[in-house]
């Protein structure tokens, strides 16, 4: 039997390509979702990995990008099953000396556990947190600058201040703590800190934590992908997974395509009808770092040094600003650091149905060189107990993911890299190629729509949801 034409095909089911099915079916077009695994969700699902009734989440764990993203907050998800949990804290970094910086939703009170840094902060972040939900659409967005005068100056503004390193904007802090809670947030860039446009991560993340929060989905982040497929479907979208797409002769009969995947794999399917300088360009296109994945089962709760550690839904581990800076500065330099800097998330402290009764999940990860085979489960469970003494005593259970791992579970995962390439300035405005319609290509009826396009990483959606505008257009 053959399959039945459609308006658009969308080949991969992460957030992106859903938000793309789901803008397209939304405006009475028919769309069919292709998915190579057995469910959609891409690098946001949810499995039993280590033990029976401990439920880790694969990828992405905390989710502040979907829950800002204009295109998501304007679906009620939350209709289709979703529930978003808030620790107190969206972000908890511990010192060497007991200290620690924790960010919860109000400024104001974060500020006052800084110290001497409590005007500085307050004078950083609260302007950007009242002007965060007015600045979203902009920045979540490619490059441009907007019409209206009142836009384009707050833009300009936070623009200022993301295009500088994270070593420039620290020195607004004295205390530790303060540039800590900084840094951890700057190196979700995957740039050395020392880098331009490190700074627009520090911000933005710090920004997130304060105006929206660092939440984490009730069940499990794939509770996410289930209420985007439930959005899609109930619109008229298909979906069509265990369908690998290797070659366009894979596709069923469409007007367009449009692509969730980096420029490698698009070139792998594509690559005869993409010629000439767009496609040297996706051919030069640059990977990041990767990452190395650890998800524990616990019969406890993690035993901070510092207890109100336990109300943080994400830990960043690394010590100083300085501490932090030389690990990411290894990394980019090729070098897999000795004192990583680690994410963790302890999203069965908030979330009981993650385990069973008693028992804990920990998702935790850190950067190393693209495709690196170095396993790092020791250096990061040292991170750990650096802070949390005993806590290995608590490990019932584990399960890792190298680069090569978690490029198997993900292809758009190249060498590890789950931000969809390199963010810096040669590449972020640019992605995946220089193009007034960074989502098209040269051939009209191919778009591409993963975080290799404008505004980049993150469970956003916003890559699918403009790539599919673009789209539209031409189906008119």
């Amino acid at each position: 039997m053959t399959d039945p034409a459609y308006d658009a095909v969308v080949v991969g089911g992460g957030p992106n390509g859903l938000a793309a099915a789901i803008t397209i079916a939304r405006a009475g077009r028919s769309v069919a979702l292709l998915e190579a695994e057995p469910t959609v969700g891409g690098g946001v699902r949810s499995a039993e990995l280590t033990l029976p009734g401990y439920v880790h989440d694969v990828c992405s764990a905390i989710h502040p990008l979907a829950r800002t993203s204009p295109f998501f907050s304007g679906l009620d998800l939350e209709r289709r099953g979703l529930r978003w949990i808030e620790p107190r804290y969206a972000i908890g970094h511990p010192l060497d000396d007991g200290s620690v910086g924790l960010v919860s939703r109000d400024v104001g009170e974060t500020a006052e556990r800084l110290g001497p840094d409590a005007g500085p902060y307050r004078g950083l972040m609260g302007w950007l947190t009242r002007a965060w939900h007015a600045l979203a659409s902009d920045v979540l967005a490619p490059f441009h600058i907007p019409w209206q005068p009142p836009r384009a100056i707050r833009l300009a503004r936070f623009g200022l201040l993301a295009i500088q390193p994270s070593t420039w904007i620290v020195h607004r802090f004295r205390g530790d703590p303060a540039r800590a809670v900084l840094a951890g947030c700057a190196a979700h860039s995957f740039l050395r800190l020392d880098q331009p446009l490190s700074g627009a991560f520090a911000i933005t993340m710090l920004t997130t934590a304060h105006a929206v929060g660092w939440p984490l989905a009730e069940g499990g982040s794939g509770r996410l992908s289930a209420a985007l497929a439930a959005e899609l479907e109930s619109h008229g979208g298909t979906i069509l997974t265990g369908r690998r797409v290797g070659r366009m002769a894979d596709l069923p009969p469409h007007r367009v395509a449009l692509f969730d995947v980096t420029p490698r794999q698009l070139l792998a399917i594509a690559g005869d009808r993409l010629r000439g300088r767009y496609a040297r360009r996706l051919r030069g296109y640059r990977y990041g770092p990767g990452v190395f994945k650890l998800d524990l089962a616990l019969d406890g709760p993690i035993p901070w040094r510092n207890p109100e550690l336990a109300e943080a839904g994400t830990v960043h581990l690394g010590g100083r600003f300085e501490d932090v800076a030389a690990g990411e500065r290894d990394v980019k330099a090729g070098r897999v650091p000795e004192r990583p800097f680690v994410l963790l998330a302890q999203s069965s402290m908030f979330d009981p149905s993650r385990a069973p009764a008693g028992g804990h999940t920990v998702w935790a990860y850190c950067h190393v060189p693209n495709g690196s085979t170095v396993d790092m489960t020791e250096r990061i469970l040292a991170q750990v107990e650096r802070f949390a003494p005993g806590f290995r005593d608590r490990i019932v259970g584990s399960h890792t993911m190298s680069p090569a791992d978690l490029e198997a579970h993900d292809a758009n995962c190249v060498g590890g890299d789950i931000a969809g390439g390199v963010q810096d300035l040669g590449q972020l405005f640019t992605r995946p190629g220089i193009r007034l319609d960074p989502y098209s290509t040269p051939d009209p009826a191919i778009f591409i729509c993963s975080s290799s396009t404008p505004p980049g990483a993150g469970a956003h959606g916003m890559c699918g949801h403009l790539a599919a505008r673009s789209a539209l257009r031409r189906l008119r």
